[in-house]
């Protein structure tokens, strides 16, 4: 039990480092693309922009998020890819519409401060996602 309980959270600080990588990965996108955009006067709506950009820096990390905690964290190398990477985008998807959730009680019905929001917010949406993948997407 003890040893099955080290090696949990063995994975859960695997799953942590990988998590601040794709954190890393996904805003160097998003701001790279809007750069791009801005430096060749490509983008007339602010909005679709970031938008777009955001939208395509979540699907790379993911994808990042995907082979890393295959190899890494949960290591399971398997032959079939499309149905564990579809459950991965449907984690990192859900946990995301959670959080934005959450960010909108925490701030608007909780009045809690907009500066402790994304920290409360993560203390959940971060273990649900790791839970979600150790027993659904990577088993």
């Amino acid at each position: 039990m003890k040893n099955n309980l080290y090696n949990i959270l063995k994975q859960f600080i695997k799953f942590g480092i990988v998590g601040v990588s794709n954190t890393a990965i996904s805003m160097g996108i998003t701001y790279g693309i809007i750069f791009l955009f801005h430096k060749f006067n490509l983008s007339s709506n602010e909005n679709l922009l970031v938008f777009l950009a955001s939208f395509v820096g979540f699907v790379i990390s993911v994808l990042n998020s995907y082979y890393w905690n295959n190899k890494y964290v949960f290591k399971k190398t398997n032959s079939k890819h499309l149905w564990p990477l579809l459950k991965s985008y449907i984690c990192y998807g859900s946990t995301w519409l959670l959080s934005f959730i959450l960010s909108f009680v925490f701030a608007n019905i909780l009045c809690i401060s907009v500066i402790l929001v994304p920290i409360l917010s993560m203390i959940i949406t971060i273990p649900l996602n790791f839970i979600m993948n150790k027993f659904w997407t990577f088993k």
